[in-house]
């Protein structure tokens, strides 16, 4: 038996060594064909050979020595040999009714075994079954032949879409709608009436052009809106967009821009000639100030591929051959660095200021926002619209945003004033932190934040105290915010010294309370701010008796050919002097501070005391406790009295 299966071993190796050797001869078949045949080989083999192999081994097997023993020995009841597959089904006497026969493998030449099966008067007979491994191989070999062409067929593909994506490189990213529905109209934009205007009459344009042309009039070419960030120029955009009911092409300024030089320059000249196709028609670039800064100017040189890129767009929107009836509106936070190429008449013919909302305008604007939001009846728009100046309509669409959120984490059904004064105070001041315990480092910010608030109520022009609170916000110990009673606009001198007095109240308070030696480093952001505006009103403002004199100009950035040092405008004398008035404002304005707060003592610990129990005193009821405690303190009516009588 093992002679056999050494035998049975040898031709398969034999077979598998002469089809390798056959197919390393053809030198056209790739090495990756040949290490996929020899694969396929093996698992031919091992597909073909286990059931072979699995019959030797089975339980109900005969070697053939034993078949020949036990038909000596007479035990031998019935023989049946399969000349296909060369195996013989021997029946043993006293064998189980139902039990299969036993399986013997013969060799290829048996001529002794047939005569030796007659002598011994056995039941014998000869069958041919039918032979599937012809049929087996053939199947396997189309599956593998259909494996290939699908190999094949998914590597043309891939080739395919490379070669498409290596010629459309230098196409315009910019997406396109035929009319853009962005479900933005004009009606949706609050706070920005006058920005609306301009753009409306540009949507004018587009769907009544006659009604200009008629006199003369020509559309215009380009606007650029211009605004800090979250004032509403993308929306406006969109909103431009909805109206319009034109082909609107949208692309940021970024995707001009890439590594290779030439592929910006090529996408603003598929993107231009598409939109001439489609005319008229918009397109909004945003942040153009990613392609538009600028050309050679910077120490280290400009960038050839956005200045390129820059070329072209300057090119496109009004070169030699013109634009006709494509209008592109672009938006940007900083024109201080746009090249001014891009900035004449016949480019952008109109320039758009978009700039933070006015007490009007953010009261539209929370309008607008509260629509789909639960909220109280006793909420009132025009109160947070008054506490909210300096916002821009992304911070109050936000503010309304954490007071729902707020609202549904209290598990209440509508959105209240508290929830509303917690999301101001948190956008303001940030994330609330955990509450002090009571200690002397409680008591140290208490008077300090007291300090502040007191020194502020007791001089004139200052705005009101909002809320005064210990409870650490953002990474400070304590807050007193104040509101402006007006809109921000002109600052006199008399409010930007009582800014910078207000700003050492906290100051003067630990000096008096504590002592010098006490004071600590919380009153380091406020000596940086005061120190900030002293400077201004000496180098910029003209307040002090050096005269109205400009001695430090807008600070340049280097990118835009600025000295890469710092150069003083002013000679050494000169400064000096500066110091000196700077000075001179600082200490005036503490002495001022630790005036007020000496003459209130009462009226600063009382408070203090107050504050440590409860923790936050809104400005309100911070007015009633110094006008008990304090006689200093004069009342609302009295001060606006006063007020107005200085003005006149």
């Amino acid at each position: 038996m093992n002679n056999f299966q050494t035998k049975v071993e040898k031709q398969l190796a034999n077979s598998t060594v002469s089809k390798l050797s056959n197919r390393k001869k053809n030198s056209k078949i790739s090495t990756s064909v040949r290490k996929l045949a020899a694969g396929w080989i093996i698992f031919q083999t091992l597909f073909l050979a286990t059931p072979i192999l699995a019959q030797q081994k089975s339980n109900n097997n005969l070697n053939y020595g034993e078949f020949l023993k036990k038909l000596a020995d007479n035990q031998v009841a019935k023989v049946e040999i399969d000349e296909t597959t060369n195996l013989a089904n021997v029946t043993l006497k006293g064998q189980e009714k139902g039990s299969p026969p036993h399986e013997v493998v013969l060799f290829e030449q048996n001529q002794d075994l047939i005569p030796k099966i007659r002598a011994q008067n056995v039941d014998f007979a000869i069958k041919t079954s039918v032979d599937r491994s012809t049929t087996v191989g053939i199947l396997l070999n189309l599956l593998i032949f259909f494996v290939l062409i699908l190999g094949l067929i998914m590597i043309v593909r891939r080739s395919a879409n490379a070669s498409g994506q290596a010629m459309s490189f230098g196409k315009s990213k910019a997406k396109f709608q035929m009319e853009a529905k962005t479900g933005i109209q004009f009606n949706d934009v609050a706070g920005i009436e006058e920005a609306k205007e301009e753009l409306q009459e540009v949507v004018t344009f587009l769907k009544e052009p006659e009604r200009f042309t008629a006199i003369g009039a020509k559309i215009p070419r380009g606007v650029l809106l211009i605004g800090p960030p979250g004032t509403g120029k993308t929306l406006l955009a969109k909103a431009i967009a909805g109206e319009a009911g034109v082909p609107f092409f949208s692309i940021s300024g970024s995707e001009f821009v890439e590594m290779f030089v030439g592929v910006g320059a090529s996408r603003v000249r598929d993107l231009f000639k598409k939109a001439k196709e489609n005319a008229p028609c918009i397109i909004f670039i945003d942040e153009i100030d990613a392609v538009g800064r600028q050309r050679g100017a910077g120490i280290g040189g400009g960038n050839d591929e956005r200045e390129q890129t820059l070329n072209q767009l300057l090119t496109e929107m009004d070169g030699f051959e013109g634009n006709s009836g494509v209008i592109v509106i672009a938006a940007t936070n900083r024109p201080d660095v746009l090249d001014q190429a891009l900035l004449r008449p016949g480019r952008f013919d109109r320039q758009v200021m978009v700039d933070y909302p006015d007490l009007q305008g953010r009261l539209g604007i929370l309008e607008v926002h509260a629509r789909g939001k639960k909220i109280a009846p006793e909420v009132s728009l025009d109160a947070i619209a008054r506490r909210t100046p300096g916002f821009s309509g992304a911070d109050l669409a936000n503010l309304l945003n954490e007071a729902a959120i707020l609202t549904a984490r209290r598990h209440k059904e509508a959105v209240t004033m508290l929830e509303v004064n917690d999301a101001v105070d948190r956008i303001v001041a940030g994330m609330e932190g955990i509450p002090l315990i009571d200690s002397k480092f409680k008591r140290l910010i208490a008077y300090h934040e007291v300090g502040h608030a007191i020194v502020a109520s007791m001089i004139p022009g200052h705005d009101p105290v909002e809320k005064v609170t210990i409870i650490p916000r953002g990474g400070a110990g304590g807050l007193t915010w104040f509101t402006p009673e007006e809109e921000m606009g002109l600052e006199t001198k008399s409010k930007i010294l009582a800014k910078i007095t207000s700003l050492l109240g906290g100051r003067a308070a630990e000096e008096i309370i504590f002592g010098t030696d006490e004071i600590t480093q919380g009153a380091g952001q406020d000596i940086q701010m005061l120190t900030s505006l002293a400077r201004k009103m000496v180098t910029k403002f003209g307040m002090s008796d050096l005269g109205a004199l400009a001695l430090e100009g807008q600070e340049q950035p280097v990118f835009l050919g600025g000295d890469s040092g710092t150069r003083n405008e002013y000679s050494e004398e000169v400064a000096a002097q500066i110091d000196v008035r700077i000075r001179n404002i600082a200490l005036e304005c503490h002495n001022k501070a630790k005036k007020i707060i000496g003459e209130n003592r009462l009226a600063v610990d009382r408070i203090v005391d107050i504050l440590i129990e409860k923790e936050t005193i809104e400005g309100k009821e911070f007015r009633k406790y110094l006008a008990r405690f304090s006689p200093n303190y004069q009342s609302e009516e009295t001060r606006d009295r006063t007020l107005s009588l200085t003005k006149k």
